[in-house]
């Protein structure tokens, strides 16, 4: 345990992406089996403790602790684990050894559920305090120390000389704590062998078109196709059953049980993911009811309807196609869609164009269509993992931007926790009474730089007005340029709107806040969803 947590600690307070990468690769090289394998479990978030529950290290601080102060401490450090591990009391007498992190896992799994709060007390008790913040991080789930499932795949493959993609493609074959993958890596063992387990593939991205990148397109080697505005996902049915994954190789079948079940052939898909309603593509907003839900209720099914609009066919049945050139995986999967009909897929439709000039125009009108933009794809393109240039080309459209008011902060987590770097911003609307009154329309924790993200947290630290636990309201002092893709109406938002992928453009220290935007102006930006209701 106190290896782990000396890595938890490193990777919190590193914030470079190749440090990270070096803690990692050195965690894999000097810890023994199964610490190593329980250690990226967690960090990829494939640890499930089912009997551990924040609620009872909850209630065994509070027991612990002066309530006032405990609430005092978890507002001004933001992160409960952390407060968990220092406000503990230190026991008196106590010589313990640490528990072994192997050690606390299993007998979190075996442990019968009215015995848990005696050993986590006890464990506790043995640890210092960084000892204390992993096991907390252990109980509470979601480490968020800054190092991401794709991160701990890639120092996998730095440290063992493996590609990263090949690690992929075994990934969701193996299971923590990975005796078998660890074997494999270290050259002591076969490739782990998924079987008939559906696995993702790693997927081919696109980089971000420049202007000197449209000059040189010939219209001729290229294909185009929209943008649509949900989440990347790869639909995967082998005779083990079926999954949908993310772009990143989460496991999101749970969320979209109709879908699964129409995954009857084999081969895997790549895809959109949205709410589709009358064939009409209805904003990202209403693809969120369905994001991230352990159980879907028959009612959710029916007002939120999910479909896939596919883009392309990487394996069908045991014949891997990513070789082949996109042209022709098309027609493979045009055919394929021809005869297997599955239901709630449909093909996302290529787009004529003979100009670049013709092109641009298609493009202008995306956002009155509620698209994002447009692909280019190299007719001659095989698919490939990760982001190859020259290959293929995402040309968004141009996004939009408001003048907004600070108004309220709030601690981030991580290397960020100690900063006020998540802000919610508001627009001017009439109160009702002849005033003028902000109302909240969005949150952003993004966008700005670290000279920035000083500045903000120091003008949030001069300027509270009040405190609502780790949330500040804040002086009307500030205006914040926010940029966001999309605007689109909310009945779960005061202010009847809700914005699509904001961040913080610029800080507009030149601007009086009266003179920032106004809500009637935003609505105006809210596309209308008449003809797709």
């Amino acid at each position: 345990m106190p290896a782990f947590a000396h890595l938890l600690e490193r990777l919190v307070f590193t914030p470079g992406r190749n440090a990270k990468l070096a803690l990692l690769r050195n965690w894999f090289a000097e810890q023994p089996d199964p610490n190593r394998g329980i250690g990226l479990a967690a960090l990829t978030e494939e640890l499930k403790l089912a009997t551990a529950k924040p609620a009872l290290l909850r209630d065994l601080v509070a027991a612990r602790t002066d309530p006032e102060l405990l609430r005092l401490s978890y507002d001004y450090v933001g992160d409960f684990a952390e407060t968990a591990a220092l406000i503990w009391p230190d026991p008196h007498g106590r010589n313990m050894p640490p528990p072994d992190l192997a050690e606390v896992v299993e007998a979190m799994e075996l442990t019968p559920k009215a015995d848990l709060p005696a050993l986590i007390a006890d464990w506790m008790d043995r640890l210092d305090a960084n000892g204390r913040f992993a096991l907390a991080k252990l109980v509470t789930g979601g480490l968020r120390v800054g190092a991401s499932a794709r991160l701990a795949r890639t120092a996998l493959a730095e440290w063992s000389g493996k590609e990263v993609t090949e690690i992929e493609e075994v990934w969701h074959g193996v299971a923590p704590p990975y005796i078998p993958l660890f074997r494999w890596l270290e050259g002591k063992g076969p490739r782990p062998d998924p079987g008939a387990v559906p696995i993702f593939r790693p997927l081919m991205l696109a980089h971000p078109l420049e202007d000197a990148d449209v000059a040189a397109l010939e219209p001729a080697a290229w294909r185009a196709e929209w943008k649509w505005d949900g989440i990347r996902v790869q639909l995967c049915a082998a005779p083990g059953g079926a999954r949908i994954f993310s772009r990143g190789g989460e496991d999101v079948t749970a969320a979209f049980p109709e879908i699964a079940a129409a995954l009857t052939f084999e081969a895997v898909l790549d895809g959109e993911l949205l709410v589709i309603r009358g064939g009409a593509v209805a904003p990202f907003g209403d693809l969120q009811q369905r994001l991230n839900r352990k159980v879907v209720t028959p009612k959710m099914l029916r007002d939120y309807p999910a479909g896939v609009r596919l883009y392309d066919l990487l394996t069908e049945g045991a014949e891997d196609l990513r070789p082949l050139p996109f042209d022709q995986r098309r027609a493979r999967l045009e055919a394929f869609v021809l005869r297997e009909q599955p239901a709630h897929m449909d093909l996302s439709p290529q787009i004529a164009f003979a100009s670049v000039a013709q092109l641009s125009a298609i493009r202008d009108g995306a956002r009155a269509a509620s698209i994002e933009g447009l692909m280019l794809k190299r007719a001659d393109s095989p698919y490939v993992a990760g982001r190859q240039k020259g290959l293929w080309w995402k040309w968004k459209r141009d996004p939009l931007t408001i003048d907004a008011v600070l108004m309220y902060a709030q601690r981030g987590h991580g290397k960020r926790s100690s900063f006020y770097s998540d802000y919610t911003f508001g627009l001017w609307r009439p109160d009702g009474n002849g005033g003028e009154e902000l109302v909240p329309v969005g949150k952003a924790y993004s966008g700005f730089t670290d000279e920035e993200l000083v500045f903000l947290d120091r003008w949030v630290r001069n300027h509270t007005t009040a405190r609502f636990g780790p949330v500040r309201e804040v002086e009307k002092g500030l205006v914040l340029e926010v940029a966001f893709d999309a605007a689109q109406r909310s009945t779960r938002h005061r202010s009847g709107v809700a914005l699509r992928f904001p961040r913080i453009a610029r800080i507009r220290r030149d601007k009086p806040p009266a003179e920032a935007d106004r809500l009637e102006n935003l609505m105006l930006l809210v596309p209308d969803r008449s003809a797709a209701d």
